[in-house]
């Protein structure tokens, strides 16, 4: 019985170990024009591309994200695994946004600049 004990104790602090094992980072995600102005109801697509195991316990972790800016530009993301993640930006009147970042802190912010368009040109002109 002692060693039936002893088993599942160390089982136990291998599963621990394993959730201890994902880290994951808490984001918040800014969004402004060049000139500093928050950027409300923009999409923002938040999707981790590689890094850690993403198990926790046998139990796949959420690695993608959609939501939209607040009043303030900010979207915030619940967690996701550290490592490399890809952040997709979307808003009306500006050029969609796509970048991966490195990311290996518990809370991070990140600020996004969106970019006017660019004029269009035609061929035929």
């Amino acid at each position: 019985m002692g060693k039936r004990v002893l088993l599942i104790a160390g089982l136990l602090a291998g599963a621990l170990t394993l959730f201890a094992a994902t880290p994951m980072t808490k984001l918040s995600i800014e969004v402004k024009t060049q000139g500093g102005h928050p950027v409300d109801r923009a999409g923002v697509v938040v999707r981790f591309v590689e890094g850690r195991s993403y198990v926790k316990l046998g139990k796949k972790i959420r690695t993608t994200y959609e939501m939209r800016t607040n009043q303030e530009g900010l979207a915030r993301i619940p967690e996701i695994p550290q490592g490399k993640i890809l952040i997709q930006v979307i808003a009306k009147g500006y050029q969609t946004f796509g970048h991966t970042f490195d990311v290996d802190e518990e809370e991070k912010t990140i600020e996004i600049k969106l970019n006017p368009p660019q004029a269009q040109y035609s061929a035929h002109e």
